[in-house]
């Protein structure tokens, strides 16, 4: 039997350039290549896609992470497929998205594959759309029954005319509140505020991600995150695994993420068996609610009196061995090789998303 062709994106246009280059390493070296022939596409910050024969060819990027290397573009995407400088077909079965945020994310790439007509691993258009923009996801999730963080929205142009306006309207939620990109991630722009003295810079700092905002109040509780997996086309909850953050870091901000290990996992999450359940069967209402195929991680904050309130999906979250959704699905028996193979399956056994 030929061996299935899988071009693993990486790169992008997001911030979150760098992360997903390490993703996409992680997949690379664990991918069964015994039924897999993968092909690593890198997505420069230029935009320019490349071909790289494998992580050796990225460069050091921001704190020296990798990263797609510039120069010309040498592959081309059509309506019936992707295509080298040449004209040669790269004969590709199947598309993996390592790409985090905007550009990768949020729909965009998905439409790309939907109209060439390339299956792909992950939600479809308007799932990662939807689930991309904290400000449309949170309505959906309210929906379903699921309890969400106050707050309220701050468009760019909004905030140029009615700056003073919005201010007080933020400072009306109470300190502290955060504010953060509606269609970012891994922290980026996001800012933690105390006073009203530091609203305008927060808002430029998520304005530079987005020229939309989400301002929320603080939610004083515990992180705790659950992966969700299509199984045999049901979607399945791993166990909870809680994230703790230490000084001299307030929240979880990229560095603590990814720069200087400021972070704490506990696997299991430390919870009552009542609790538990509650939590991963409202990891998969918000993934169903959402639309979500393939995998996702969902966000939750439970606070002191166990309440507990939806933080965000994330649609292709971290995929490095050591990210989040491989341990906990590891944890659960699914080992990371395993897991890349559930999710190529599932992808090339399920139809394109877009209504005909």
């Amino acid at each position: 039997m030929s061996k299935l062709r899988v071009a693993i994106f990486c790169g992008g246009l997001s911030s979150e350039h760098e992360i997903s280059c390490i993703s996409a390493s992680g997949v690379l070296a664990a991918i069964d290549r015994s039924r897999f022939e993968p092909i690593l596409i890198g997505i420069a910050k230029s935009g320019a896609w490349v071909r790289l024969e494998s992580g050796a060819d990225f460069v050091p990027g921001q704190a020296g992470l990798p990263s797609v290397p510039e120069r010309s573009s040498d592959l081309f995407i059509s309506g019936d497929g992707i295509y080298d400088s040449k004209g040669s077909s790269l004969k590709v079965d199947l598309a993996f998205p390592l790409l985090h945020g905007p550009y990768g994310e949020d729909g965009t790439i998905q439409g790309l594959f939907e109209m060439a007509g390339i299956a792909y691993v992950g939600s479809g258009v308007l799932a990662s759309a939807v689930a991309m923009d904290k400000t449309f996801a949170k309505s959906i999730y309210q929906n379903a029954g699921l309890k969400v963080a106050t707050g309220i929205s701050v468009h760019q142009r909004d905030w140029q005319r009615a700056a003073e306006k919005l201010s007080a309207e933020i400072a009306a939620l109470g300190f502290p509140v955060f504010v953060k990109p509606a269609r970012g991630g891994s922290s980026r722009g996001t800012s933690k505020v105390n006073s009203a003295a530091q609203i305008p810079a927060a808002i430029a700092a998520a304005h530079s991600e987005d020229p939309r905002a989400l301002v929320e109040v603080a939610i004083k509780g515990r992180e705790i995150e659950c992966a969700v997996l299509e199984i045999d086309g049901v979607a399945t909850a791993s166990m909870l695994g809680e994230i703790r953050v230490h000084p001299p870091h307030e929240f979880y901000d990229f560095d603590a993420k990814y720069l200087d290990g400021s972070t704490t996992f506990d696997l299991p999450a430390n919870l009552s068996a009542a609790l538990t359940e509650e939590i991963r069967a409202a990891a998969v209402t918000a993934f169903t609610a959402l639309g979500c195929e393939g995998l996702a991680r969902v966000d939750f904050f439970v606070t002191e009196d166990s309440k507990v309130i939806i933080n965000e999906v994330n649609t292709m979250p971290g995929f490095t061995p050591k990210s989040v959704f491989p341990m906990l699905w590891l944890a659960m028996g699914k080992s990371y090789p395993d897991l890349i193979t559930t999710l190529c399956e599932s992808a090339l056994h399920r139809p394109r998303s877009v209504v005909r």
